[in-house]
């Protein structure tokens, strides 16, 4: 028996793009004679739908959907993932279900147990759970259909769930187990979905074919990273990352199989060809085609400078240099130094006449009072001013250009610095945002050498630099970690020997720049837990403040 995985870029609610996308892989998979042809979870829809998934119309397109893809299962069997209407009336409307399709017709709808309701999963909300586990006959093979987070409860030791669907469905003694998966991307969550596709192979000794989405859904990635496992644990093949790809498997070599093909995971690499793919799937499914930035000639504008060029193309980025009185002579000649080396399109607007302009409208309302925040935030406010403008008068998409560190303790200007339609490295820390700068010279220098050594500034007052109202970002980016995607508390991090007194200053800054965070552009997700739609917190909470 021979098997194809089709790792594909779905878009949420297209779904004649989508079904069109699936029938010429079905086509492609019949010319390399595979008896079946494996799609992701939800792949007619997109995941993740959320709320479309309330409308009936978009639910009767998706069962449109799979009746076309039915009349193709001719020759060759689907599986694929779709929502389907709960028949009763007790529990969800609907369920998250794996369809297999052969004969022209649906064969068997197997429907997901799990239902993942953390982080950025809010599946409850939706569908209502399997409570039944039945296997797939098909050309005298037994096969175990499951979705997504259904093989990570092993055992059922996941503290999450009450059942194990694997366990459910052995005694009926599959020969294999094809998972259909819409599993976000992470840095990390590569090496621990290996590690728990090894732990299933493990338990079972069936292969495992596991076919997972590709691309970007807003501030959502999907890496791809489809994985054939043989019952030995070994890893038989790993497909590409960030990419769309079709292979067919012969399930006899994957039984036999005693090699172990396994994918780097270099963090940099992971960090760069997500946020890659995510600008051009933002901008591609929304019908986007040109960028625009401010280029400071600071670190932070030069990566999504560079991110946003090798997205899109230099031709269809912008840059907008705005010197003030404060800016140096050096950052001016950086940001025009690498609007040059990548080839993109660059203006200069200093901000002189019309923050001094503010300033006189203000000056009677301002008298008495010396220069402080309020200043400075307008000359972060009129930059945001320029940028939209021109976002508006030529179409050009703002990119936001502030990192995670700067976005957790509020070191940014609603309506200014932190004005965008999308966030590019709002997900990565000041310190990686550093590596990152490097492995984008690693072949050469892109990014000015001087933007990556000299100490980061906003400029917005005399000899001003980052360190004079924050700690050094070594010390304060592993705070944030520690309390962002580790959850823990300020004792906890204090007993790791960090200083308590900045531990507590740290993390109020943090919770009292809630509101901040709440009107800022979406961010592209790289790490286990970013800011927007996985990470919900009050912004009126008491915690800390």
């Amino acid at each position: 028996m021979k098997i194809a995985m089709a790792q594909l870029n779905f878009h949420i609610g297209n779904f004649d793009g989508n079904v069109k996308k699936m029938l010429d892989a079905v086509k492609t998979a019949k010319a390399q004679k595979a008896d079946i042809i494996c799609f992701s979870e939800l792949a007619t829809c997109g995941y993740p739908p959320r709320d479309f998934l309330e409308f009936e119309d978009f639910i009767d397109l998706a069962e449109k959907a799979v009746k076309t893809l039915a009349k193709a299962a001719k020759g060759i069997a689907i599986a694929v993932g779709s929502p389907t209407r709960n028949p009763v009336k007790e529990g969800k409307d609907l369920y998250n279900s794996a369809y297999f399709l052969a004969n022209g017709k649906i064969q068997h709808v197997q429907h997901k147990a799990l239902l993942p309701t953390y982080d950025i999963f809010d599946e409850y909300r939706y569908f209502e759970p399997a409570t039944e586990f039945k296997t797939v006959q098909f050309k005298g093979k037994t096969i175990a259909l499951t979705v997504c987070e259904d093989i990570w409860n092993i055992g059922n030791k996941n503290p999450l769930y009450k059942v194990c669907p694997m366990d459910e469905l052995m005694p009926q003694q599959p020969d294999f187990m094809i998972n259909l998966s819409a599993s976000p991307f992470s840095y990390s969550h590569a090496a621990a979905r290996l590690k728990i596709l090894k732990a299933n192979t493990a338990r079972y000794k069936v292969p495992i074919f596991y076919v997972n989405h590709s691309g970007a859904q807003t501030e959502i990635l999907f890496d791809g990273g489809s994985v054939v496992m043989s019952p030995n644990g070994k890893v038989y093949d790993e497909m590409p990352y960030f990419q769309e790809c079709l292979k067919t498997y012969d399930l006899d070599e994957v039984l036999t199989n005693k090699k172990n093909t396994v994918q780097s995971k270099d963090k940099m690499t992971l960090i760069h060809d997500g946020i890659v793919m995510g600008i051009k799937d933002y901008f591609g499914k929304l019908g986007f085609k040109r960028a625009i930035l401010g280029l400071s000639g600071g670190i932070d504008s030069a990566v999504t400078a560079v991110l946003a060029a090798r997205a899109l193309g230099p031709n269809n980025v912008r840059a907008i240099l705005m010197p003030s009185e404060f800016s140096s002579d050096h950052s001016i000649n950086d940001a025009r130094d690498l609007a040059m080396n990548l080839g993109m399109q660059y203006d200069i607007m200093p901000i002189a006449k019309p923050y001094e302009a503010f300033k006189e409208v203000l000056s009677p309302h301002y008298a008495g009072t010396t220069f402080g925040l309020a200043e400075e935030n307008i000359q972060a406010r009129t930059r945001g001013l320029l940028l939209m403008a021109m976002s508006n008068k030529f179409g050009n998409i703002l990119l936001n250009t502030s990192n995670k560190s700067e976005a957790a303790v509020g070191y940014g200007t609603l309506y200014g610095d932190m004005c965008g339609g999308l966030s590019v490295i709002g997900d990565v820390y000041k310190v990686e945002v550093f590596k990152l700068a490097k492995f984008i010279n690693k072949d050469g220098e892109v990014i000015p050498e001087n933007t990556i050594t000299k100490p980061p500034s906003a400029e917005l007052r005399p000899d001003q630099k980052d360190s004079d109202s924050l700690p050094e970002y070594d010390i304060l980016d592993p705070i944030l970690y520690h309390y962002i995607e580790e959850r823990k508390s300020p004792k906890d991090i204090i007993d790791m020997g960090y200083d308590k007194k900045l531990v507590h200053r740290i993390l109020r800054l943090v919770n009292i720049n809630e509101f901040k965070r709440y009107q800022t552009a979406p961010v592209i997700r790289v790490s286990s837990k970013a800011f927007g739609v996985g990470r919900r917190m009050p912004i009126v909470g008491k915690y800390l403040s």
